[in-house]
């Protein structure tokens, strides 16, 4: 479960909110002024999003690194003729 509380809140319940994450694995999401500014989380589920962050940063690096030799109007113009294709609707089988 996902809760928000308001910085003030979370500053008088701390003990409260961190056995919750901890025992139940809620995670809390912190809000000053009405906006969201931070989450309490589990620290197993913290340790996932590091992974996930650093396996989707490796991923763009290779990306970018196989992109590296087209301009940004060539790509850009590639972009746009893919996503035209795939507006365009499903091909026939028989098309192509």
């Amino acid at each position: 479960m996902i809760n928000q509380v308001s910085a003030v809140s979370f500053r008088q319940n701390l003990g409260e909110m961190l056995n919750q994450v901890q025992y139940r694995h809620d995670s809390v999401v912190i809000s000053k002024d009405g906006k969201p500014v931070a989450a309490l989380v589990d620290a197993r589920l913290f340790e996932r999003i590091r992974r996930m962050q650093a396996r989707f940063d490796a991923l763009c690096a290779r990306i970018e690194a196989g992109f590296a030799e087209i301009g940004e109007a060539e790509g850009l113009a590639e972009i746009e003729a893919a996503v035209n294709a795939e507006r365009a609707g499903p091909r026939s089988p028989d098309a192509g």
